[in-house]
């Protein structure tokens, strides 16, 4: 069966599709190609196999704008990874067609965030690690899975009588809003456009497709985090906090009562996103939760050279540009953000 280039959002039952087609994650969703539309422009570009009402594969790909004309592919923008869905056999071909797709479209480069469809000796442009939580099991299984940092730090928050609540609301989103900016600026990085958190709230909290976990302590806002889930998958994509409230451990509770309330939905997993291999301090607190830690592997084929690119070891390490961000007022930094995240991706 020959690929095909789709807009999923032309799908009323995109969601059916891909439910049916294997196990798919959110960024396979409908609701997270919405958000990504609405608020970046991004195009997009799917590549499937599509028989009937059955979709063998899909192959998620974006058209994202660039500097004085320039595009680019991107499976998919602001997106940790995104593997091919179904035929797995497919997957090779899939690629082909991108390629062939993107130099027929004028794109100068592809990206993609998963090594499903490669050969073993096809360079990677990045490298990253992933890490899974699997959520099945009572509390006091889930509990002894956890490294005794953890426990003993979820013990610690709930005797400083730190609580959780969970909200699907807009005022729960802007909490964690202004949290964020904060976090970002701290960490020499502009914010995320508003409007891209509104499309979350529009298209993923309001359909029941994701939650805001916020952490209080005598009313006070500590950290709070954005999960999203879809099939049998949760996904922690954003997390804020204030440095002040890292005694009261915090960010251990969310993580903790995030995982108990994934699991009494039923869902199966829950993904910690990405993790770059120089942050050996993240590293050691995802592998902690007791997740199964896996090599995440980028891909980049330049369209122009008509070869794949690869690059060394990408480092957290921003240079120049975050002491500049970290020191920038924040209307700056927020007008930074609304204009440089949509050629971004």
């Amino acid at each position: 069966m020959m690929p095909q280039i789709l807009n999923p959002l032309e799908h009323p039952g995109w969601d059916s599709l891909v439910l049916r087609a294997g196990d798919p994650g959110f960024f396979h969703s409908a609701a997270w190609a919405r958000i990504l539309q609405a608020s970046y422009g991004f195009k997009p570009s799917y590549v499937a196999a599509l028989d009937r009402d059955r979709l063998e594969m899909v192959l998620p790909l974006m058209e994202v704008p660039g500097l004085f004309g320039a595009r680019r592919g991107v499976s998919l923008p602001f997106t940790d990874y995104c593997p091919p869905l179904g035929d797995q056999a497919l997957a090779g071909e899939a690629v082909r067609f991108a390629i062939d797709h993107g130099g027929r479209a004028g794109w100068r480069s592809i990206e993609w965030r998963d090594a499903a469809g490669f050969d073993a000796g096809t360079p990677a442009s990045e490298t990253y690690y992933g890490h899974d939580i699997d959520l099945r099991g009572t509390d006091e299984e889930l509990l002894g899975r956890l490294h005794e940092g953890h426990r003993r730090n979820i013990r610690r928050a709930e005797r400083e009588g730190v609580s959780i609540e969970f909200s699907g609301s807009l005022e729960a989103l802007r909490g964690f809003c202004r949290l964020n900016g904060r976090t970002r600026k701290r960490h020499g990085l502009p914010p995320q456009p508003f409007a891209f958190f509104a499309g979350i709230y529009e298209h993923a909290l309001c359909r029941d497709l994701g939650f805001v976990v916020s952490a209080r302590r005598s009313g006070r806002l500590l950290a709070a985090a954005v999960f999203f889930h879809f099939g049998g998958q949760a996904l922690f994509k954003f997390g804020a906090s204030d440095p002040a409230s890292f005694p009261f451990r915090p960010n251990n509770l969310i993580i903790w009562e995030a995982m108990r309330r994934c699991r009494d939905m039923g869902l199966r997993s829950l993904s910690l996103g990405r993790t770059e291999p120089d942050n050996p301090g993240l590293l050691r607190f995802k592998r902690g939760w007791g997740a199964r830690e896996r090599v995440l592997r980028y891909y980049k084929y330049d369209l122009r050279k008509r070869a794949f690119l690869a690059r060394g070891p990408i480092s957290r390490k921003r240079g120049w540009q975050t002491k500049l961000f970290s020191r920038l007022p924040d209307g700056i930094l927020r007008v930074i953000g609304r204009l440089a995240y949509r050629y971004v991706g």
